[in-house]
């Protein structure tokens, strides 16, 4: 969503890309992109001076250099959660180059006994029946959410439920089937918190390759100051953008996300954010700094 860009050159530091102007003069907006991770190390000093001050990032990212020229078109997507098994499926964790895959051993339609081969016409290794022939492909999850702004203040959530059970996370979860990514972080912000939101843009996509998750956040406003916490929620808070507690965020993409928005906050301007976020093989979802910040965009 909202990445219907192209490329119009790169170097070794990063992507030079360009959008349609929507004014009447035509020509093109240039955003910067970085190739150069950034890498957060709990023991560096430029990170324990990160949190004294809200972790301020986007300056590791550069800005490119006159490239020789290649082009693409990036697709739009949002897709949340396609099926890979279910209760009639015994599944095993198998780690590959690409993330977290399950090894399916049985068919999740007739329960039938799988074998693992590349389909033809395939480049990856899948389930196949060996009783109706049906492929068992696994899919990316997509989570959404909403960075509430109130006052000048962001909501926050305290999880009272696993992982990362007693830490604080933005209203957030997995998109269901049927709705939009939009009806979707409304409905999970008032699972989460009892909020009532309004006017929704867009402000990030984070994939986690990973574990298999894109997240989708959406900054947005409380219809009225009303808030309580839900039934996966301790508590409900707005905090001031110095009283983030950075040290005790529930997730890698949470600490991404609210550093991002107070990047944007202090530079006056609110931009759409979209990285990879690349996790440290065999780290808990609660070791929120085991992570790179890779291919930044904003516009």
């Amino acid at each position: 969503m909202l990445r219907a860009i192209q490329n119009l050159g790169c170097s070794s530091s990063g992507w030079l890309l360009w959008k349609p102007r929507t004014s009447t003069s035509g020509g093109f907006s240039f955003i910067s992109v970085s190739t150069r991770p950034f890498s957060y190390s709990s023991s560096s000093s430029s990170t324990r001076a990160a949190r004294t001050n809200n972790c301020s990032f986007l300056h590791e990212f550069s800005a490119c250099k006159t490239p020789p020229f290649r082009r693409f078109r990036a697709r739009s997507e949002s897709n949340p959660d396609a099926a890979s098994a279910s209760s009639s499926a015994s599944v095993a964790p198998q780690s590959s180059l690409y993330g977290n895959v399950r090894k399916i051993s049985f068919c999740q339609w007739c329960g039938g006994p799988t074998k693992h081969e590349i389909p033809s016409g395939e480049e990856k290794m899948r389930a196949i029946c060996t009783v109706c022939g049906k492929i068992a492909y696994q899919n990316p999850k997509m989570v959404v959410g909403c960075l509430i702004e109130h006052d000048d203040k962001v909501l926050l959530c305290k999880r009272k439920i696993q992982p990362s059970y007693g830490l604080w996370t933005l209203p957030a979860g997995y998109m269901e089937i049927g709705e939009s990514a939009a009806e979707g972080a409304i409905r999970e912000t008032w699972e989460e918190a009892n909020a009532e939101v309004e006017g929704l843009s867009p402000f990030a996509q984070l994939d986690i390759p990973l574990i298999g998750q894109t997240y989708i956040i959406f900054l947005a406003k409380l219809k009225k100051p009303q808030f309580s916490p839900g039934p996966e929620s301790s508590e409900c808070q707005l905090f001031a953008l110095n009283d983030i507690p950075f040290n005790s965020l529930a997730f890698s993409s949470m600490f991404v996300t609210l550093n991002l928005y107070i990047e944007d906050v202090k530079a006056g301007k609110p931009k759409f954010h979209y990285g990879t976020i690349k996790k440290r093989p065999g780290t808990s979802p609660s070791d929120i700094h085991a992570f790179t910040l890779d291919y930044h965009l904003q516009s």
